[in-house]
């Protein structure tokens, strides 16, 4: 099998594991969850091992869009971890009655919101 084919035959896979996860996520799926964590743990090594294809042929349009695909279904993907885990936190708060004791100050908004992106 050539190395594009088989760079975008990996990717597939881990676009199909991203739409699983999607589905243990809204599910509240841990097993599923756990699961595609290990899928893509195991993907993210094979995309490893074919990035010296990338260096050397460089990557074409169809990958490109692939890539382009995970990218986003990743994204979404943890900002709904993120939702969920924010709600659970409302939820225990809730419960508790007390503020979470990670929160800095008064504010309202989750820590990771000031998170800025890696450039």
């Amino acid at each position: 099998m050539s190395d594009s084919v088989s760079m975008r035959e990996s990717l597939r896979q881990m676009i199909a594991v991203l739409q699983a996860e999607r589905q243990a996520l809204a599910g509240l799926d841990l097993d599923g969850l756990m699961g595609t964590a290990q899928d893509k743990a195991r993907l993210c090594g094979t995309l490893d091992a074919q990035s010296p294809f990338l260096a050397e042929q460089g990557i074409d349009d169809e990958c490109r869009g692939l890539l382009d695909a995970a990218r986003r279904l990743n994204e979404v993907n943890r900002q709904v971890r993120n939702l969920i885990a924010a709600n659970v936190a409302a939820r225990l708060d809730a419960l508790t009655g007390a503020p979470a004791l990670y929160r800095a100050g008064a504010v309202a908004t989750p820590a990771y919101a000031y998170v800025t992106p890696r450039g």
